[in-house]
Parts: C-alpha cells; sequence; structure tokens
C-alpha cells in the first residue's frame, strides 16, 4: 500500500499507487507521489516515466473520510497542497509522463492525468469531476486539455464521465486497449519514448511546456481558492451531507466506485 517506483527495463520508471480500496490519496499519499514522480524524472537514467495504479480504478481523488474526521481545516489545506504538489510534479517532471489509467479517473485523478504527456487507457476507464457532488470544485483546468471547452463545461456542471474511446475520439487519449494490455501498451509507448537521447528528451518536454498556452499550475491555484471558499462557507459540508440524492449520483457518474471517498 502506497506510492511504489520500479525500473522495469532500461530507460523508464514506473510509479505505482495503490491506496486501497477506491485509491483515493490521503494528504501524504499526495505528497509521497510528487515526491516520486519528480525523483524519477531526475533519475539521469530515466527517459520516460509511467504512472499507474493497483486496485479498482486509476485514481478517485481527495479521501474525503479524512478531511471529514479532522478538525478545523488542517486536512483540507494539506489536500489543497498535497494534490498541487502531485500534479505539478507530473506537469514538471524532467522527462515525459505516460498515465496508465484503468477504471475510474476521477477528481484528482484527472488533475493527473490532464497533466501527463500522452495516456493509455483500458476499455473500462470512465473519466470525470464529480466535484459539484461533493461539495468541491477544483481541477477544470486538467479537465479542458482533455476535452473542447463547451463539452468541459457541460461534464463539469453535471458530474457526469467520459468514457476512454470518447476521450480518445478528442484525441486526448493516445490508446484504449484491453484491460489486459494496458501496462503492456503503456510500456510500448514508453518505449518509444525512452528510445531517444536522453539529454534531447529533456529539452523537448520544457521546450513543450514552454509553449502551453494556459499556466496550470496558476489556473489550477486559481481553483483552489473557491473551494477553500466553499468550506469556510459551509456549503461544502451541506452539500457532501446530502451526496447520494443528487439525480447525477447513479451510473453517469461513479457508481460503485467508492464514491463516497471521491473528491
Amino acid at each position: 500500500m502506497g506510492v511504489s517506483t520500479s525500473a522495469p527495463e532500461e530507460g523508464i520508471a514506473v510509479v505505482t499507487v495503490d491506496f486501497p480500496p477506491v485509491n483515493a490519496l490521503p494528504v501524504q499519499g499526495w505528497y509521497d507521489l510528487a515526491a516520486a514522480v519528480r525523483a524519477a524524472g531526475a533519475d539521469p537514467k530515466v527517459r520516460c516515466v509511467v504512472l499507474t495504479a493497483e486496485g479498482r480504478g486509476f485514481n478517485a481523488g481527495v479521501d474525503i473520510k479524512e478531511v471529514q474526521r479532522t478538525d478545523g481545516h488542517e486536512a483540507l489545506i494539506g489536500a489543497n497542497r498535497g494534490c498541487y504538489e502531485a500534479f505539478a510534479a507530473v506537469y514538471d517532471c524532467e522527462v515525459p509522463v505516460v498515465a496508465a489509467v484503468h477504471g475510474f479517473c476521477l477528481g484528482g485523478g484527472i488533475g493527473l492525468v490532464g497533466n501527463a504527456d500522452a495516456i493509455v487507457a483500458s476499455e473500462d476507464s470512465t473519466f470525470g469531476l464529480p466535484e459539484l457532488d461533493r461539495g468541491a470544485l477544483g481541477a477544470a483546468t486538467h479537465l479542458a486539455r482533455l476535452v473542447p471547452q463547451h463539452l468541459m463545461r457541460a461534464l463539469y456542471y453535471t458530474s457526469r464521465t467520459a468514457t476512454a474511446e470518447e476521450l480518445h475520439r478528442h484525441g486526448s487519449v493516445w490508446e484504449v486497449v484491453p484491460r489486459t494490455q494496458l501496462m503492456e501498451s503503456a510500456l510500448e509507448l514508453a518505449r518509444e519514448i525512452a528510445a531517444k537521447d536522453a539529454y534531447l528528451i529533456r529539452l523537448a518536454k520544457a521546450a513543450i511546456n514552454g509553449i502551453d498556452p494556459v499556466d496550470v499550475r496558476r489556473s489550477y491555484r486559481f481553483e483552489q481558492g473557491f473551494t477553500f471558499e466553499a468550506n469556510l462557507s459551509g456549503v461544502a459540508d451541506r452539500v457532501r451531507d446530502t451526496f447520494g440524492d443528487s439525480p447525477s449520483s447513479n451510473g453517469s457518474t461513479a457508481a460503485g466506485t467508492g464514491k463516497e471517498h471521491q473528491s
């Protein structure tokens, strides 16, 4: 359980997240993930990082139960900062990051894959931000990197999810494969990237980040301010207390994925 790093073959590091039952990360988990990705990217022997997860799904966001059982705002601030660090670590990683996604990719998971360089997904993958149903806001910055602007807004406002195949049609998912082939397909893409010159691939990553039209770190930090306001105003608790009664909490979002943990 936790975050681990392996080196299955030359030039490739695999960072694996494992927080049962649904990979809803506690505060320290986000920091551990950030540290692992940064360390992998800083390793001169590594030319590509694969980010993956064990269990039922790729990521279910923040562990809301940790936030709810902690007095004051310490856990909320920790979650905000931890997510910021993890998302930034993926974006700033010195080498390309390939996200290998299976099952659900929700909330903070969108922040991770939205900042990745490429996404390989299993056929059962779904992507979405159920934030409004969880009394939270955030990661629209990253969802906007996966789908066109108007679709992002509709998905955000409704808390609906998109399938891997739908994202593939929008060009944000590189390949959709059966779940049993996910890691091999992700490693295949990583091998192609890792075959490039180590110094040049780092220059390429820095150059591509430098021409991004949106500063994802600043944009996401702006969003986080509204998340904190929602909590201070009490609306976040009110929505979380009534979660499960809303029409959008049916199978179109994340039914059966441990949604009580998601954020």
